[in-house]
């Protein structure tokens, strides 16, 4: 490989040669209509052979290596060392030699932009845009090669450093090229987008544009114009005051210089000027075949491109099955799970799901189009989403006042869940006839998959999935759990409007009988029971707290009451070691793989309570519920025709308590099914590499189910296919889903549009009653939640396996959820004050903070510090 590199020898595979922003450079230089100025650029091997003689190098790589990301001292003393060590190297003659003569052969004369291109750079996953330094108006071949220096060395400023750790990019592997370009002293310059920035809608184009050097809009210098492009018209325009502009300096670099008065105010482009660029906006975009941010210039002889990159920051639309515009809502928010899924996983579940679903940026989600063009189901779909979640139903509703979706699709063959009124008469009877059936079923599953291996496994499993389904989704138990939802709103209209109460159903579910999520909760206080009697087994967990050996339950038996510490984890994990964070991911290691995962819960437990404290909150939430219904149906009684009503009160209330408990259960036996899938499909997965076929076991987890099946039919994988799946998974995990999408791309978060509340409070959904003052703790976590009674849990989402933290805390703040959703549950049935739904939580609440929690009415109030 040579030392530089002409633009027409260069395309965007050359990213390891060149750079991210080399190789963007040279691919764009082929595009039929797209002028690019002339340059070369200085290859990765430049920079390797003069950073080979920097003094201390892997010294000074190493200490970087080590530094914590959140570490801002030490990241910037240690940046500036290894910059300074980097941009005092001699430049190998060699490589000066070939610089030099591009240089020439560009005209010596003339002034060059010398820009930074590394190869982490402008990539499909990470932009890693203004990380690192650019030079312009540099003449002279002394001057470049000082500022190619310059460039090497901005690989390891204080900002592109700190990215590359959040980013989990290491540096020692990523080499810096350096683009040499001819300079354009245009009239005007900018960036366009070929997204919304702000909705993410691909079919706007957003321009900004300002004049002079576009350096100085880049880096937030003057203010821009902003003109927005929808269908080859101009829909929107933003005028500026634009005080000051970059210009060359003719002594070299640049200077600011203020814009006349009587032009401050003046548009940047004319109408045809933004549609040019508009129309070259797509044409790059379609080449590229992604969307694009565009750095563009405006010479007298028309526009100049001088940088192409990929958005990184759009979230991925669903693959359509037809032109049209669909209309995509989000399962994760739904199911309190918003983490990236892998691909075993997202295809598992869409075989479990009653509904079709659509993948994308590692999330699945449901297209509610037909819905929403049923004229008589669309106001049931935004109502029942709407109830559970309010942002969401606020976004569907802004989608249905556009219009478009027409008045004559036909409705669709199922009622929307929950919109049909559950039976008058019910037979409490069925909830322990359903749960047995499950278990049936699932022992027949134990039993016969053990038969299974290769191919044959995979095609029992899909076959099994057909009984999951069935019992998963039997019409019996959706009965039950509308029942108890629509008591419990029947409850809560009817007493708000009769005795002016709200929320009034809350204190009634506390501790009723049959849950099984939140009898797991109280179930580990009774483990900490068995623990707290032997210090020498606590001082041992503490030690090992957040660094356990694989083996650390078999240890316990080395110390005075280990045995019997290590029999009461046992016996919780028998019963619910196949729950974990995010388990509708068969993928997620569950308590049982991965014991240690519970020991801080455990020992914040064995700290926080004494002995019978799981019983004891029990009876505590049983009395408390008992009392509320006396009291309430006392209340009742004395309104007119207050007989009546209590009876009816009463009816609801012993309909809430009965059939409340059962609403855990489905999911639960759903995911014990899935732990008897997975453990077989591991050993699959251990016999294949055995075999050769795979290289890891958890190679499994980024193949859909019907790659899997392919695999261990014919005993070939596709090795590329899944080294792509794990790049692309991380770029999934650092992406925020959409509650809802449209295929133009668009993202609609929703809004509470309330008036009510106190200045700076955070809005969200009330789901459990009461208001509680105390100390958050901002988790995302389980394994490293340190929380004391009476803290506040802040968070993006609970499923099942949070419950067992619930115990221990005073109030419950989700970004994620719904009055239905398992956080909202078992805050009630725990008592404790909720707020879901509250829009960017735990990045607006500080780890420590003191907050208030208004669960009744829907509210966070941030607290001064003491």
């Amino acid at each position: 490989m040579g030392y530089v590199l002409g633009f027409a020898e260069i395309d965007r595979t050359q990213v390891a040669v060149v750079g991210g922003k080399g190789a963007n450079l040279g691919e764009l230089s082929r595009v039929d209509g797209v002028r690019v100025p002339d340059g070369f650029c200085v290859t990765t091997a430049a920079y390797a052979e003069a950073v080979a003689s920097a003094p201390e190098r892997e010294g000074l790589f190493e200490e970087l290596s080590r530094l914590e990301p959140g570490d801002r001292e030490a990241t910037r003393v240690l940046s500036a060392r290894v910059r300074q060590a980097v941009e005092e190297v001699e430049i190998p003659g060699a490589v000066a030699a070939e610089i030099v003569a591009a240089h020439a052969r560009l005209g010596a004369d003339g002034a060059y932009a010398v820009r930074s291109s590394a190869t982490a750079e402008d990539l499909p996953t990470a932009s890693f845009a203004g990380q690192q330094d650019s030079y312009l108006n540099i003449s002279g071949a002394p001057e470049i090669l000082a500022h190619v220096r310059r460039c090497w060395g901005s690989l390891f400023t204080e900002r592109a450093v700190a990215y590359r750790q959040r980013n989990g990019f290491g540096h020692s592997g990523i080499r810096m090229a350096v683009v040499v370009q001819a300079m354009v002293f245009p009239r005007a310059a900018g960036v366009l987008v070929t997204a919304d920035p702000v909705s993410s809608d691909r079919t706007v184009t957003s321009i900004d544009a300002a004049f002079g050097l576009g350096e100085a809009l880049v880096s937030g210098l003057v203010n821009a114009d902003n003109v927005r492009v929808r269908g080859g018209a101009v829909v929107e325009r933003a005028i500026a005051t634009k005080k000051v502009a970059m210009e060359a300096d003719p002594a070299g670099g640049t200077r600011v210089r203020e814009i006349a008065p009587e032009h401050r105010d003046d548009p940047v482009l004319t109408d045809a000027e933004v549609l040019e660029l508009a129309r070259l906006g797509r044409r790059i975009e379609a080449h590229f075949g992604s969307p694009q941010d565009i750095e563009w210039c405006l010479g007298d002889d028309g526009p100049l491109i001088v940088q192409s990159r990929p958005i990184t920051t759009l979230f991925p639309i669903p693959e359509a099955p037809d032109g049209g515009t669909r209309v995509y809502v989000s399962v994760g928010h739904q199911q309190m799970m918003t983490d990236a899924m892998k691909p075993l996983g997202i295809s598992l579940w869409q075989l479990t799901s009653g509904a079709p679903m659509r993948d994308a940026g590692g999330r699945l989600f449901v297209d509610v189009t037909p819905v929403l063009a049923a004229p008589g189901s669309r106001a049931a779909l935004v109502t029942a989403l709407g109830t559970s979640d309010p942002l969401l139903g606020d976004a569907l509703r802004t989608l249905v006042e556009r219009g478009g979706f027409g008045t004559d699709a036909p409705e669709p063959d199922r009622p929307i869940p929950g919109t049909v009124p559950a039976p008058a008469e019910l037979d409490p009877a069925t909830v322990g006839e359903l749960i047995a059936g499950s278990e049936a079923s699932l022992a027949v599953l134990k039993r016969e998959i053990e038969n299974h291996t290769g191919a044959a496994l995979l095609d029992f499993i899909r076959a099994d999935i057909q009984e999951l389904r069935r019992v998963l989704f039997d019409p019996r138990g959706l009965e039950l759990i509308t029942a108890a939802m629509q008591a419990s709103e029947w409850l809560n209209n009817r007493l708000l409007d009769w005795l002016g109460e709200k929320n009034a159903a809350d204190a009634l579910t506390r501790s009723v009988p049959g849950n099984i999520t939140s009898e797991m909760g109280l179930a580990l206080l009774d483990v900490a029971d068995a623990i707290r009697p032997h210090p020498q087994v606590v001082a041992y967990l503490r030690r090992i707290e957040h660094t356990a050996p694989a083996d650390f339950l078999d240890r316990l038996a080395g110390y005075p009451g280990g045995e019997q510490a290590r029999a009461a984890i046992q016996d919780f994990l028998d019963r619910y070691g196949m729950r974990c964070a995010g388990e509708i991911d068969i993928t997620r290691p569950r308590w049982s793989e991965c014991p240690a995962t519970l020991l801080p819960v455990v020992l914040g437990n064995v700290a926080g309570f004494e002995a019978g404290a799981g019983p004891r909150q029990f009876a505590e939430g049983l009395r408390d519920a008992e009392e509320a219904k006396e009291r309430i149906l006392r209340e009742v009684r004395a309104l007119p025709d207050g007989a009546a009503k209590a009876a009816e009160t009463e009816r609801m209330i012993d309909r809430v308590r009965t059939f409340s408990g059962y609403r855990e259960y489905p999911k639960y036996g759903m995911v014990c099914r899935y732990f008897v899938y997975k453990r077989a499909l591991l050993r699959e997965a251990d016999r294949l590499v055995a075999a050769g076929v795979l290289r890891a076991p958890d190679d499994i987890d980024y193949l859909r189910f019907d790659e899997l099946h392919e695999v261990a039919a014919t005993h070939r994988a596709d090795a590329e296919l899944i080294t792509a799946r794990r790049t692309a998974f991380r770029a999934h995990e650092a992406l925020t889903p959409p509650r809802v999408l449209t295929s133009d791309g668009e993202v609609l978060t929703g809004a509470y549009r309330r008036t009510d509340l106190p200045a700076g409070a955070l809005p969200g959904t009330p789901v459990s009653a009461g208001t509680v003052e105390g100390r958050a703790r901002v988790v995302t976590d389980i394994a490293h939640a340190d929380l004391e009674p009476g803290d506040i849990l802040v968070t993006a989402y609970t499923d099942p396996s949070w419950t067992p933290l619930f115990v221990a805390i005073a109030g419950l703040v989700t970004e994620a959820g719904g009055v239905m959703t398992h956080g909202a549950v078992i805050a009630r049935e725990y008592g404790l004050p909720a707020v879901v739904g509250v829009e960017h939580a735990t990045a607006l609440v500080r780890d420590g903070q003191r907050i208030r929690v208004h669960g009744t009415d829907g509210y966070v109030e941030l607290l001064p510090d003491r």
